[in-house]
């Protein structure tokens, strides 16, 4: 398949610079994969789309600050975005540097909150390995120091309640980069209501990196390479989702980070098993899904392997007659837009 096959045309109008007044006050898509019906309704509503016996997949990873502004020895600017824990001890990470000029080993990097960090050796995809110190207290010295990593289509600075909306309400490992932003539209009180209809809610975690905002540089898709983003599957969800496809009762993924947890931790015999790994699994259109049953996403960029992926799932015709008609009617794209339960 082509890369070009995944274009279409967004105004610049429809991507969502800020939340929703509240959290589930946004828009919600309704497409039938069975019919190829198309309707809309409020993220409120979720519950009336949800059946007894469902099990609604929720992402838990918790989005960090990861953005450090900093300075050199020498006195120039400096910004660190954090990606991922090296593992091992002491607090190593994988870090984009953003700098007038590259760093060089050995390099120290002065930051707020007393923090420090030296630049070890530059990686092979381009990030750099810093050690960070100290690091006794570095998760509380991070939490004041750093700024919320909005993705690059937002184009304001990151604000005091983005804190707060850029983080689901069920957020609880800390590791992501980016939110799950599916996740965003929920509240404690519509999880209640789930929970009443007698729908289950399981999580898994998958810590989002800075691949997802990474784009196709390749135009056969089948060249692309997908970044590596560490997952868990606890026991107690792979047993109940295991129980739910013998029973033949859905299983409902709550973002594409939830889908591409549970679809590289499947067999193909249907089956999903726990344990913690990495997923690399590139889901396009072709894929045949193990574990999901439906999904609630957003509004994905042109181009965009999320994009593939709700394609695969929803196929691509049906797909973007849906993504022409939120166009037109002026639903909100990305991170902080509208959604679409597709089943």
């Amino acid at each position: 398949m082509h890369l070009d096959d995944f274009d279409f045309f967004l105004p610049q109008e429809l991507i969502a610079q800020h939340p929703s007044e509240k959290r589930d006050a946004s828009r919600l898509m309704i497409v039938r994969r069975d019919t190829g019906l198309i309707s809309e309704s409020g993220f409120a509503s979720l519950p009336d789309l949800l059946r007894d016996g469902d099990i609604l997949v929720i992402n838990d990873t918790k989005v960090i600050p990861a953005r450090l502004p900093g300075r050199k020895e020498s006195g120039g600017r400096i910004e660190v975005f954090l990606v991922r824990r090296v593992a091992g001890p002491g607090e190593v990470w994988h870090c984009l540097v953003r700098s007038s000029k590259p760093p060089r080993r050995g390099m120290r990097i002065l930051l707020p909150e007393g923090l420090e960090a030296v630049a070890l050796e530059q990686a092979v995809d381009g990030l750099w390995v810093l050690s960070f110190s100290p690091p006794d207290d570095f998760d509380e010295r991070l939490d004041r120091a750093g700024n919320v990593p909005l993705p690059p289509y937002i184009r304001r600075p990151a604000g005091e309640d983005d804190r707060e909306r850029y983080q689901t309400v069920y957020a609880r490992v800390k590791g992501a980069v980016a939110a799950p932003t599916a996740g965003l539209h929920m509240t404690p009180e519509l999880l209640r209501s789930i929970e009443d209809r007698g729908v289950g809610i399981l999580p898994v975690t998958l810590h989002v990196g800075l691949g997802t905002f990474m784009p196709v540089r390749t135009a056969i898709l089948e060249d692309h390479r997908m970044h590596r983003e560490e997952y868990h599957i606890p026991p107690g969800t792979a047993e109940g989702i295991n129980r739910a496809k013998k029973e033949g009762r859905r299983v409902v993924a709550l973002g594409t980070t939830s889908v591409r947890a549970l679809e590289q931790a499947s067999r193909d015999d249907g089956t999903l098993v726990p344990g913690t790994g990495e997923a690399d699994i590139f889901i396009r259109p072709g894929y045949r899904f193990n574990i999901v049953d439906a999904m609630i996403t957003n509004f994905h960029l042109p181009k965009s392997t999320l994009l593939m992926l709700v394609a695969a799932f929803a196929g691509k015709e049906l797909l973007f007659r849906a993504y022409g008609e939120a166009v037109k009617k002026g639903f909100r794209f990305y991170s902080y837009g509208d959604a679409m339960f597709i089943s």
